[in-house]
């Protein structure tokens, strides 16, 4: 895949982590070949810890919003746009003010390819699954002409390596995932190198949600895990 093929792109993602796991090297490529790239987070994340009484919800999600900030620069992305839902909350707000938001986003960024859950959501979480709904509505509505949306994907292979990995840490709901093939993909990228190790440090910079897991696992074995993204063309889901 060529650097300058996504053009300007615009990710929308539920909660700081999302972004880097599913796209960082993306955003990383984007950004170095001079390209637009703006971020949307619907919440702060503010439910995402195994310790609520150490990380209560006001104090995590400040520290989720700050960690998202040094994530970010660390991928050279500088636009950011919170779309403040709760955390565990957006499969039940009402879904037209947040597609109105997305559309005047998409009006402002114009991008040629947007970034987002499939209707699966990756992990099958409510939350991703109704910023996918959103995301989609929006496109439909107020996408540039000639743009591009894309649904991040697990292809087969790569979810047949890691499945001792996936079920020993939780990450995905049962009946989750959703695979595709290889040959289905419109963006199946690997990477290496300095692109993967700066993807790892953007992750690591939200150090509330990937240090266990790197601790766990050792910082090969997470660089490795985390080197691959795909995505697929509506379409093909």
């Amino acid at each position: 895949m060529e650097k300058h093929e996504l053009g300007t792109v615009l990710g929308i993602w539920a909660h700081p982590d999302d972004e880097a796991y599913l796209s960082g090297g993306l955003m990383a490529l984007a950004t170095d070949a001079g390209a637009r790239v703006a971020c949307v987070t619907a919440t702060r994340g503010e439910l995402g810890t195994p310790d609520p009484a150490l990380w209560p919800p006001d104090r995590l999600a400040a520290t989720r919003a700050t960690e998202l900030a040094s994530c970010l620069e660390i991928l050279g992305v500088r636009e950011h746009h919170w779309l403040g839902h709760r955390d565990g909350g957006c499969a039940a707000a009402d879904p037209a003010p947040a597609v109105e938001r997305l559309c005047e986003l998409l009006d402002q960024v114009r991008p040629d390819t947007v970034l987002t859950f499939g209707p699966d959501g990756i992990t099958g979480h409510p939350d991703h699954r109704a910023v996918s709904a959103w995301a989609t509505a929006a496109f439909a509505k107020a996408a540039p002409p000639g743009a591009r949306l894309l649904y991040s994907a697990v292809p087969e292979a790569w979810e047949r390596r890691w499945s001792a990995l996936h079920e020993r840490f939780s990450v995905y709901l049962p009946g989750y995932p959703v695979t595709v093939p290889e040959a289905a993909l419109a963006v199946d990228l690997t990477l290496d190198g300095a692109l993967a190790e700066r993807k790892v440090r953007a992750l690591l910079a939200q150090r509330t949600q990937t240090g266990g897991i790197v601790e766990a696992v050792g910082i090969k074995t997470y660089t490795e895990w985390v080197s691959g993204e795909a995505f697929v063309e509506p379409a093909a889901r």
